[in-house]
């Protein structure tokens, strides 16, 4: 046999093993079967919302379920546990929202590392906190300025509510009062909806809220919106200025959701699902839907989500270190 083709035989032979393997790896019939994403926070909420418009459109894309299951308690870390400890092939997912993130934080013994646990796949919404009023209450109060004048004469009179200790307005209003040098009370309630209650009431006239609860009641006029907490103006809003342009440049103050894998799931898989979910958040009809929601669809990849993740982690649990706060 001549010996160049003897050769051309054998290299041939030695490569179709190696083409075999990167045929048999499991992400390129990813998926195979229904994929869990499991929400860590109750039906009806943002999490929720928005995850289920992702799933039914992944579902769409990949022809197999995704199937959002509800796994509540202890601000995110059953779940948390749970999918930390799930194989690493793609078909167990967990939402992360920001209480989930800053959980640690605050709780003694959680059993698992939410920086290292996981893979980011991508964050894929942002929701907006919107400093509120009562307006019947505080009726020349229309600026952030307005009201830090008030509290700065009565700090010991005026409060402001949230949907609980250590939750996400809560630590947003903390960080706005050691920012601009004034005071308030805090009254937490369990829950935004019920916070929400009465400072439409005015019980208490103040609080940080998310604009899924708010922003039905700032359109119906029963609050005034005095200043987004966001870097940017809300397009659904833009009416509002945000903190930093009224006299605190840099404030930010944003919770957001994104998807996480198991640690050491492939760079191969999470990369599928970051395209994937790069392509969902820029379709129109989901922009839509998730604005209806009072959301903002805000995709980031999984190096930006990473990063995210660990700057939110350092920044918020200062945050919480500096005020004492804690879920147990």
């Amino acid at each position: 046999m001549d010996r160049r083709k003897f050769l051309a035989g054998c290299t041939l032979a030695g490569a179709l093993p190696l083409a075999a393997s990167f045929a048999a790896q499991p992400e390129d019939g990813y998926p195979s079967q229904p994929v869990k994403i499991v929400v860590p926070f109750s039906a009806g909420g943002s999490a929720d919302s928005t995850t289920r418009v992702l799933a039914a459109k992944l579902a769409q894309r990949l022809k197999e379920p995704f199937v959002v299951e509800n796994r509540t308690g202890a601000s995110g870390t059953i779940a948390g546990i749970a999918i930390a400890k799930s194989p690493p092939d793609g078909y167990n997912l967990m939402t992360l929202a920001s209480p989930g993130l800053l959980a640690q934080h605050m709780i003694r013994g959680t059993q698992y590392d939410v920086i290292n646990g996981f893979v980011p796949v991508a964050s894929f919404y942002d929701l907006p906190l919107f400093l509120v009023v009562n307006p019947k209450v505080l009726p020349d109060v229309n600026t952030l300025a307005d009201l830090i004048a008030v509290a700065q004469k009565k700090p010991r009179d005026l409060a402001y509510t949230s949907s609980g200790i250590g939750s996400f307005g809560h630590l947003s209003m903390e960080l706005l009062k050691a920012t601009a040098k004034f005071d308030m009370q805090h009254v937490p309630y369990r829950g935004g909806s019920a916070a929400l209650v009465d400072v439409i009431s005015g019980q208490i006239p103040v609080m940080m809220a998310d604009a899924v609860v708010a922003r039905p009641q700032i359109e119906a006029g029963n609050l005034r919106a005095v200043a987004v907490a966001s870097p940017q103006r809300v397009d659904f809003f833009p009416n509002v200025p945000t903190i930093s342009e009224q006299g605190f440049s840099g404030f930010s103050a944003v919770s957001w959701g994104g998807i996480l894998a198991p640690a050491n799931t492939s760079r191969t898989l999470v990369a599928k699902l970051e395209r994937e979910i790069k392509q969902i958040m820029a379709e129109p009809d989901v922009q839509e839907s998730f604005a209806k929601m009072g959301v903002v669809a805000d995709f980031k990849n999984s190096a930006d989500t990473t990063l995210r993740m660990r700057t939110d982690f350092d920044k918020w649990g200062d945050v919480i270190r500096k005020n004492g706060i804690s879920g147990d």
